[in-house]
C-alpha cells in the first residue's frame, strides 16, 4: 500500500493547485448535482451529497454555486444531466486502473478515455475484470506530528475505524464507509485537523513497479486520465518505490 498511499498524498497536493485552476470546482459541482439527483436535496439524508458539499467548502466554492448545483440536480433549475461511468483497464507493469466519471455524453467520454489508454501504453479491460480488486473505504490523512499515534489510535478506533498506518510524514486512518462520518466527528471533537478526508477505493493487492520507464509511462497515463474533464476519480493498485515516485513528481 505504500506506493498507493504516497500517490494519494501527491494527488492531494496537486488538488490544491488544481483548485486554483478551477478543475476541482468543476468536478465538485458535477458531483453535487449528481448526488442531489440521485439522493435528494437534503444532505442530512443524503451522505453522498453531504460529502460533496464538504468538498465544496474545502475548495472555497461559493454557497450560491453549491445551492444552484443542488437545484439543477433536483430539477428546480435547468441544467445538464450527468450520468455515472466506470471504465476499467491496465497500465504499464500490469497495474490495474479503475476510472470513475460523470458525463453528459457516454459515447464521447468512452472514446476519449479509450484514446488516453491507447496513447500511454494502457489497455481497456472488460467490466468487472479490475473493479473486484478495489473496495470502498473512508480514508482520513493527518500530519504524523499532529498527535501521538497511541492517542490517535484510541480516538479513531473507538469511533469505528478499521486501521491506522503511519507512512513518512502522514498518518492514514481507514474506515468502512458507514463509520467514516463518525471518525471525522471524533477527530473534530479532539480538535485534530486532517489534510484530506474522502471516500476512496483501496486495492486489496498491489503490483510492484520498479522499472523507471514503466513508472514514467504509468504515471503519465494516470495524469492524463486525471486531466480529462469528465473524470471524478482514478484508482490504481501500484506500489512504486518512494524515490521513483518523488523523481516523477518533480
Amino acid at each position: 500500500m505504500a506506493g498507493h498511499s504516497k500517490w494519494k498524498g501527491i494527488k492531494h497536493k496537486k488538488a490544491v493547485i488544481d483548485a486554483q485552476r478551477g478543475k476541482v470546482f468543476s468536478r465538485v459541482i458535477r458531483e453535487i448535482t449528481a448526488a442531489a439527483r440521485l439522493g435528494g436535496a437534503n444532505p442530512e439524508g443524503n451522505p453522498r451529497l453531504r460529502l460533496a458539499i464538504q468538498k465544496g467548502r474545502d475548495a472555497n466554492i461559493p454557497k450560491d454555486s453549491v445551492d444552484k448545483a443542488i437545484k439543477r440536480g433536483t430539477g428546480e433549475l435547468p441544467g445538464v444531466s450527468y450520468e455515472e461511468m466506470t471504465i476499467e483497464g491496465y497500465g504499464s507493469g500490469g497495474v490495474a486502473i479503475l476510472w470513475e466519471g460523470l458525463t453528459d455524453n457516454k459515447n464521447r467520454t468512452s472514446a476519449e478515455v479509450r484514446s488516453i489508454f491507447s496513447k500511454h501504453e494502457g489497455n481497456l479491460a472488460g467490466a468487472g475484470s479490475v473493479s473486484w480488486l478495489f473496495h470502498k473505504k473512508g480514508l482520513v490523512t493527518l500530519p504524523s506530528k499532529s498527535v501521538a499515534e497511541d492517542r490517535l489510535m484510541d480516538i479513531v478506533l473507538e469511533a469505528g475505524a478499521e486501521d491506522l498506518k503511519t507512512e513518512g510524514d502522514q498518518t492514514l486512518v481507514y474506515t468502512d464507509p458507514q463509520h467514516f462520518e463518525a471518525v471525522k466527528q471524533a477527530l473534530q471533537r479532539a480538535t485534530l485537523t486532517w489534510e484530506s478526508a474522502e471516500l476512496t477505493m483501496i486495492p486489496s493487492t498491489t503490483v510492484k513497479v520498479e522499472n523507471p520507464a514503466q513508472v514514467k509511462s504509468l504515471l503519465t497515463l494516470l495524469d492524463a486520465l486525471e486531466e480529462d474533464e469528465d473524470t471524478q476519480h482514478v484508482y490504481a493498485n501500484f506500489d512504486i518505490p518512494d524515490a521513483l515516485l518523488a523523481q516523477q513528481a518533480a
